[in-house]
Order: structure tokens, then sequence, then C-alpha cells
């Protein structure tokens, strides 16, 4: 099988070495194109791979095609290869905003009136340490077959789930942005430790395990955040305080609103 990848971005490479890594395929087995030979020729030496700037050389030699270039460039991109892409190629998108009704409609049908085989997917930055989460859905020409495949390829670089596709915009915002906003506290965080007198990279050190551990935290207790907030706050402490000032910030209803500005977008690309 020839796992194909258009585009060779940061997100493209976070599955190509997931992929390599979990064994999902060998290095013979991925084939990629990038925009310029500079960064095909970086990405062959890094992962192993063949590589090329050819979008149709990789659509014709690939079992399973992933989109993996800006929602932007789709239009342009999918002309340019919908007709090589077969009818057996499992075709992957992790554009935001593009949705499956939009995707098949650039490609057309084949001659038996048939749409392509298609899966949607948000993967997100985490990804680059095998540590993302990536929600997916696909549409009627997927087999189960296929979509196990799939989520066992989304899966070797973190989470996978399969979600509605009318809460595919959601999962952009929740998980596919949402590290930008993250990476934001642990600054604003370290920030904090240094004025306090912390150095600056101890203060990152330490902001960002707490994070990691307290994302751990509900991940694997299962309890709901709050008890998890109420347990840190002693009746009288210092904990208490540091939580009033966020909430006199209005630190839950920024990042609700951020989480929903970012759907709203999501659907407009």
């Amino acid at each position: 099988m020839k796992l194909g990848f258009l585009g060779l971005g940061n997100m493209a490479s976070a599955m190509i070495g997931g992929i390599l890594k979990e064994g999902i395929a060998k290095q013979g087995e991925i084939i990629g194109s990038a925009k310029t030979e500079k960064t095909a020729k970086e990405k062959a030496v890094e992962f192993g791979i063949e590589t090329c700037i050819d979008n149709r050389k990789i659509a014709k030699q690939a079992d399973v095609l992933i989109l993996a270039v800006k929602p932007r460039f789709f239009p342009e991109v999918i002309a340019e290869i919908r007709d090589i892409v077969q009818e057996e190629t499992l075709v992957i998108s992790i554009a935001a905003g593009k949705t499956i009704t939009y995707i098949e409609e650039q490609f057309g049908t084949f001659p038996n009136g048939k749409s392509i085989k298609l899966v949607r997917c948000m993967p997100n930055t985490p990804a680059l340490v095998l540590a993302g989460c990536t929600g997916y859905c696909v549409n009627s020409m997927v087999s189960n077959e296929e979509k196990d495949f799939a989520e066992k390829l989304f899966g070797s670089f973190g989470k996978a789930m399969e979600v509605p596709e009318r809460l595919m915009d959601t999962v952009g915002s929740v998980a596919g942005s949402s590290p930008a906003f993250v990476f934001m506290f642990i600054e604003a965080m370290a920030d904090g430790a240094v004025a306090e007198g912390m150095p600056r990279k101890q203060a990152l050190e330490f902001a960002a395990q707490a994070v990691l551990g307290s994302a751990k935290l509900v991940l694997e207790s299962g309890m709901h955040p709050e008890e998890l907030k109420d347990m840190v706050c002693s009746p009288g402490g210092s904990t208490i305080q540091g939580v009033r000032e966020l909430e006199k910030g209005g630190m839950r209803g920024a990042v609700i609103d951020a989480v929903i500005a970012c759907a709203e977008k999501s659907r407009t690309l």
C-alpha cells in the first residue's frame, strides 16, 4: 500500500513521523509532494521517503491520498489531480472548513456516478510530539474496514475520535486551534513567575509541566475539571485567590468566546 501526501508541512510531517514510529507503513510505502524542491529534499532526508514537486505523480501512485495543503489551495490542487484519482483510492482531507460535500463536488463523480471515498479529519499540532487529538468523519463510500484503517492511522500520532460532520468545525476550535490558547496561558504563567523572580527557562518548564500534568489528570482520573480545581483550592488558601483574579478578568468567558470565534471562522474557510 502506498500512502501519498500532497503537502509536506508541519501537520503532514507529524503524521508521517507517527505513522513510521508506529509501523503503520514503512518508508518505502510513503510518498509525498511539496511546493518547492527545497522542502521536498528536506523531507526526503528527514524521513527517508520518496518526495517530489509533482502532485499528479503522487496522486497516480497513492492507494491512500492525504490532502495536506492549505484550504485556500484546494480548488487548484484538486483540479490538478481529479482525473487521476481512482475509484478505489481512499482520500483523506485535513483541511479546516472544507466539507465532505464541497470536496466531493470539487472531485466530481466517476463514470458510474459514484463519488470518491473520503475521510475528513482535523488533527492538531501536538501530533508533532505524538500527542495529537484528531476528529474525523467519513462519507458513504468509505467501508468499515477503511474507516478502521483511517482511525488507526490517526491514532499513530495521538488520540482519534469519530464525530458527526456537523461537529467538525467545533473539533477544529476545541482541539485544532486551542493549542495556541494553551501556549498563551503557559507563557502568561511563566511571565508571572518571572515577575516573581524566577529565571525564564525554569518558569516555562514549571508552567508547561503543570499544564501537561493537569491535562493528564483530567483524562486519567475521569473526574470533572471543577472537582479537580476544588481539590487544589484550600479554604483561605493562595489558590482560591488566584482563581478569584482569573474570574475577575473574565477568563472563562474569554476562552468560550475564543472557541466559538474559531468555529465560526472555520465555517467560512
